[in-house]
C-alpha cells in the first residue's frame, strides 16, 4: 500500500531522558498541520474504525503499544507503533483500526485538515463503494 509508510523522527537519547523531534513540512511530516489530539484508550480497546476522503495523518504512539491494521479495499497491512521516535503516515482513502495493546497507551494524531464530519467514512460497506468509485 503505497498511500502508508512508516517515519523515523529524530531521536536524541540523553543522561536525564530523550526528545523526539516531529517538523511539520519536513521529511517527516510532509504536510502542514492543521490539527493534533491525543486518543487514550484502556487496553484491548479498539478505535478509530474509519477512513478519510481528504485528511493525512501521521499517528504517534507517544506511550505504550498500538496496533494499526490499514485497508486499502483490497489489503490490509498491520503495523506495531511502540516506540515515540517512529510515526504512521496514512493517506486519505485508508481505512485504519487502532487497537490499543498496553495499558496507559497514548497515540497522538497529527493532520492536515481541522475535523470536519463530512470527511469521515464510518460504516466499512460505505467505504468499499467509495473505493470503487
Amino acid at each position: 500500500m503505497k498511500s502508508i509508510r512508516l517515519i523515523n523522527f529524530d531521536y536524541c537519547k540523553e543522561t536525564d531522558g530523550d526528545l523526539v523531534v516531529v517538523e511539520g513540512h519536513s521529511d517527516n511530516v510532509p504536510f502542514s498541520i492543521a490539527r493534533i489530539f491525543n486518543v487514550r484508550a484502556d487496553k484491548g480497546s479498539t478505535r478509530g474504525r474509519h477512513a478519510h476522503r481528504e485528511c493525512t495523518q501521521l499517528l504517534i504512539c507517544t506511550n505504550g503499544t498500538v496496533e494499526v491494521t490499514c485497508d486499502d479495499g483490497k489489503q490490509t497491512s498491520t503495523y506495531i507503533l511502540d516506540e515515540a521516535n517512529h510515526g504512521l503516515l496514512i493517506e486519505p482513502g485508508i481505512w485504519a483500526e487502532q487497537k490499543y495493546i498496553k495499558e496507559n497507551t497514548v497515540l497522538t494524531v497529527l493532520c492536515d485538515f481541522l475535523y470536519d464530519e463530512g470527511d469521515y467514512i464510518r460504516n466499512y460497506k460505505d467505504f468499499l463503494e467509495y473505493k470503487c468509485n
